[in-house]
């Protein structure tokens, strides 16, 4: 015999929602006011209806690093005279290997290197090295998509900097284009030997300090571009981030016996201040994800949601020494609360918790 009294069933369940929440539930099957026929008829246990900003946050472990090395291959043939010490910054204008003892200078930019550029050229790669070379100081040309004898004047005083031959025209292993600064990771090759072409001769990362997580499918509602995350260090200091990429990478099976083929989500987050990292080339961190947000809902402890018999989920509001079941719609779940919404619901109601 329950507590409501004689021929009243209360069934107490557990229902686990999709957004991985245990919920309490006990089935309803009565309708409108429930007047108590004494003190002990009311619920055991009760909780405010409050208004609050609720938010679905998830915390995943990360590893700090550089992201992702690339290889730089060798365009001039010759031989490979100097490399770049790894770990060494390399930055628009410096050179990142030298061939015959002259530089291959990195410049900025997404266009890779494909063609001579001489006078009366035209097209993006010219634009691109154009802004760069501006970008050097150097001047007397209009940085546009045409490799005018202007331009040429303004490479021969780029050559005499560099210590390369005058010719006003630049030959297709010159430059080599990254998005940004660098920084040296490895080396692929020896100094002294000759360079092959397309041959890998170092490799580059990113010079910021980045952050990659590797997240399950089902959680691919986290992984949202330039969101804003929270990082926590090593040593519990919290600094900001933001994602700034997503991929679906496959894994393979790792070859012991029913192992399989698996799919994660990388994803790669920043941090603006590179000066909180200072001393953590590599490390392991947490990464709390905010996968939505709802402003100023109505809110109440998860426990207290019904499973009513016709379907959906109510609470048990109380009001003095009567209660009644009232339907619920449910939204966000987060930190053991639960958004509703329904007719009659307002801030400050006391609601039943099942016992």
């Amino acid at each position: 015999m329950s507590r409501r009294g004689a021929g009243r069933v209360v069934i107490v369940l557990v229902a686990v929602l999709a957004t991985g929440a245990a919920v309490t539930a006990a089935a309803g099957f009565w309708g409108g006011e429930k007047p108590a026929e004494t003190g002990s008829d009311l619920p055991v246990a009760t909780a405010k209806v409050i208004r609050q900003t609720l938010v679905d946050t998830r915390t995943e472990n990360g590893e700090l690093g550089h992201g992702a090395p690339v290889e730089v291959t060798g365009k001039l043939a010759g031989t490979l005279t100097a490399l770049p010490a790894v770990g060494l910054t390399v930055e628009r204008g410096q050179a990142i290997y030298w061939v015959d003892d002259t530089p291959v200078v990195l410049l900025y930019g997404t266009l890779p290197v494909y063609r001579p550029l001489v006078p009366d050229t035209e097209g993006t790669d010219v634009e691109q090295f154009e802004n760069n070379l501006a970008a050097l100081g150097y001047r007397g040309f209009t940085a546009d998509r045409k490799y005018t004898a202007q331009t040429a004047t303004a490479v021969k005083k780029w050559q005499k900097d560099l210590g390369l031959p005058e010719t006003g025209t630049i030959e297709q292993g010159r430059i080599h284009y990254a998005a940004g600064p660098v920084r040296v990771d490895g080396h692929k090759a020896t100094v002294g030997a000759d360079v092959a072409p397309d041959a890998p001769l170092l490799s580059y990362t990113g010079s910021a300090r980045l952050i990659t997580v590797e997240l399950g499918v089902a959680d691919k509602r986290l992984a949202v571009k330039a969101a804003a995350v929270t990082v926590t260090l090593p040593d519990d200091r919290t600094t900001p981030g933001s994602i700034t990429g997503t991929a679906t990478v496959l894994v393979p099976a790792s070859g012991t016996p029913g192992s399989k083929a698996t799919t994660i989500i990388e994803v790669t987050v920043a941090v603006a201040d590179q000066n909180a990292l200072t001393g953590l080339d590599e490390a392991s961190v947490k990464v709390a994800f905010s996968a939505s947000r709802r402003e100023n809902v109505l809110t109440v402890p998860v426990a207290a949601l019904l499973a009513r018999s016709e379907g959906g989920y109510g609470v048990e509001v109380v009001n003095g020494t009567a209660t009644k079941i009232v339907a619920v719609e449910t939204g966000l779940f987060s930190g053991g609360r639960v958004e509703i919404s329904g007719e009659g619901l307002d801030e400050g109601m006391t609601v039943g918790m099942p016992s």
